[in-house]
């Protein structure tokens, strides 16, 4: 029995066949775990009900980013350096996957926060060459060919389809971690293993 704040954890997608997606944020360097879900006495309240504290993901600095991804349906995010710094905070990853972000695409990642997008089935992939970060722009079509192939053989060619050009990525990602992001996330994977029929 769940009180009317209380929400099921949401539970990430397998990956499956090409990934076609778009820019739904394009941010900077030193993204932290604040800016994506605020941690103020006001949200606190809301960590047990996704749904609800989502609609605040990126609200200080893209009030829309939250309804540009419900509209965009799948997207990926791209970022600059030291994206998901500071406190570990789990909502940081969570709130992405509920509005159907796949991605993210930055110069370089906090541990702490990579660790948390493959637990919830988001992909953290870093450019091969930085400055390929300038060829996209938000609302940009995005496609990726047979995507958990691209990440088995850790690098993904990630085409922007909107202006012609394409970015290598790479993935610095264990062979366990891989296989989780590719079974939908953490919760995804046991629930399949649950479920699986005993020999």
């Amino acid at each position: 029995v769940r009180g009317p704040n209380i929400k099921p954890m949401p539970v990430g997608t397998p990956i499956a066949g090409d990934l076609e997606a778009k820019v739904s944020g394009v941010r900077g360097d030193n993204i932290t775990t604040d800016d994506i879900t605020p941690a103020n006495a006001q949200f606190s309240a809301l960590r047990s009900n996704i749904p609800e504290i989502s609609k605040h993901c990126y609200g200080r600095m893209d009030p829309g980013f939250a309804e540009r991804c419900r509209e965009y349906g799948k997207s990926i995010l791209v970022a600059g350096e030291n994206y998901g710094q500071g406190s570990s905070r789990e909502h940081a990853a969570i709130s992405p996957m509920y509005l159907g972000v796949k991605a993210i695409l930055a110069k370089s990642m906090a541990r702490i926060h990579k660790n948390n997008l493959v637990n919830h089935g988001v992909v953290p992939l870093l450019f091969q060459n930085p400055k390929d970060c300038d060829i996209f722009s938000l609302g940009d079509d995005i496609r990726i060919a047979d995507f958990a192939a691209s990440l088995r053989a850790r690098s993904v060619l990630v085409e922007n389809r909107t202006k012609g050009v394409a970015a290598r990525a790479t993935v610095d990602l264990t062979d366990r971690e891989i296989e989780v992001l590719i079974a939908g996330g953490q919760l995804r994977a046991v629930k399949d293993r649950n479920q699986a029929p005993q020999a």
